[in-house]
């Protein structure tokens, strides 16, 4: 913006402070919206404004779009019966998202254990706690085709009863279905009054959110997932062909089953190849020799760190919190491999990609680490994967390492 400094020229430590505290404001001010659109709700002010409802009006007149307006009007109604959500929302021990979710079930009785149980909580941990609450039955295990896709799909309709409801965080429109806000009731049995509606609409246009790939994970009880896929025709005709071939083993063709069995296979092989786990060593670390003899490091190390790293990520921050990834995990040297380190225990360390990037700028220096990516980016952009260009790439500059201290015993 004009007439304000560039964010380049602030320093690390000032734009993380800075980022913290305009969160902190982000989420005061969300609280004080919400307890304001609460209070316009109930005193029905909308209509003084040529409008129907209070979805009309935040839509209409705050422009907010449908999603953030039925998602603030719920978060809203359900604070006036439970004011502590806004607290928690204040203070960032719950999210929208998550009130979302647990205000169909909050009562007085139980809103201190459970929102207790769900602050700090991700969506999908919050997700989690409600199919615990209220577990789902098991969905049944099938295929079928879809139709083709068309170029532009239009919005999903539904009329009152109809049972039609949005995915996520997506709105209801005016006069849809019970799980809407439209009839979000005070929280806490029978006889409760029900809200303002939201729209008189006898039918409300639906936006369905859905991951673009068609994929779904929805936990439905304790320990049980609904998971949703769209699969190509050759991955349908490889499951017939599966189920063809372990009929003997799962007679009934069971989908969950065999995708489990194929799944478990699968990672079996790919930690045997990564980090060294197989049900019956070769050898064991005391017979493995940790010398530099190459870069290869043996099967027994990396067998024996990825179990003591407990498969995850080892870089801990200033304030002794750890990274809780577990993926893109890479065995990186202590004392640099370049430098002479070898590929002892004591010495290796698991660590997620993006520390390693940040530890080897540290080690190294941004500028000579640009310098090694660009150089590498050069040999990759015109081979293939794997080549020797590559590998000379990564032996003739100082890999990234690690300087991250292992979880005690």
């Amino acid at each position: 913006m004009e007439g304000q400094p560039s964010l380049k020229s602030i320093p690390d430590d000032e734009l993380l402070r800075r980022l913290s505290d305009l969160t902190s404001q982000s989420r005061r001010i969300e609280a004080d919206l919400i307890a304001h659109i609460g209070e316009f709700d109930a005193r029905r002010l909308y209509t003084r404004e040529a409008t129907p409802s209070m979805f009309a009006y935040c839509t209409e007149m705050l422009h907010l779009s449908e999603a953030e307006a039925w998602l603030r009007i719920l978060v809203a109604r359900a604070s006036r019966e439970h004011p502590v959500l806004l607290t928690m929302l204040r203070d960032g021990r719950l999210h929208l998202s998550g009130i979302r979710r647990l205000a169909p079930h909050l009562t007085r009785a139980n809103r201190q254990s459970l929102l207790k149980r769900a602050t700090h909580k991700s969506r999908r941990q919050i997700e989690e706690l409600v199919a615990e609450l209220a577990p789902r039955p098991d969905v049944p295990a099938r295929m079928r085709k879809l139709p083709a896709p068309r170029a532009a799909a239009p919005p999903a309709v539904s009329s009152p009863g109809s049972g039609a409801t949005a995915r996520g965080d997506e709105p209801v429109g005016p006069g849809s279905t019970p799980s809407s806000v439209d009839s979000l009731s005070t929280p806490g049995g029978a006889g409760a009054a029900p809200a303002p509606p939201l729209g008189p609409d006898p039918v409300s246009v639906v936006p369905v959110a859905s991951d673009p790939r068609g994929e779904r994970v929805e936990p439905l009880a304790p320990e049980r997932y609904r998971v949703e896929f769209t699969a190509s025709a050759e991955l349908h005709a490889k499951l017939e062909r599966l189920q063809a071939l372990m009929r003997s083993a799962v007679p009934d063709g069971d989908l969950a089953t065999l995708i489990d069995l194929a799944i478990t296979e699968k990672i079996e092989r790919l930690e045997a190849q990564r980090f060294g786990r197989v049900k019956a060593p070769r050898k064991s670390l005391a017979e493995t020799d940790t010398t530099r003899a190459s870069r290869h490091i043996p099967a027994p190390v990396r067998r024996a760190v990825h179990e003591r790293d407990e498969g995850r990520c080892t870089y801990v921050d200033a304030r002794g919190r750890r990274c809780a990834a577990r993926e893109r995990l890479e065995f990186h040297h202590r004392r640099p491999f370049a430098r002479g380190g070898e590929h002892s225990l004591e010495n290796l360390v698991l660590v997620c990609r993006a520390h390693n990037a940040l530890l080897a700028e540290l080690d190294y220096g941004k500028e000579k680490m640009a310098r090694h990516r660009r150089w590498a980016g050069l040999f990759s952009a015109g081979t293939t994967g794997g080549t020797s260009a590559g590998r000379h790439a990564e032996d003739s500059e100082p890999r990234p390492i690690a300087t991250a201290r292992s979880p005690g015993p």
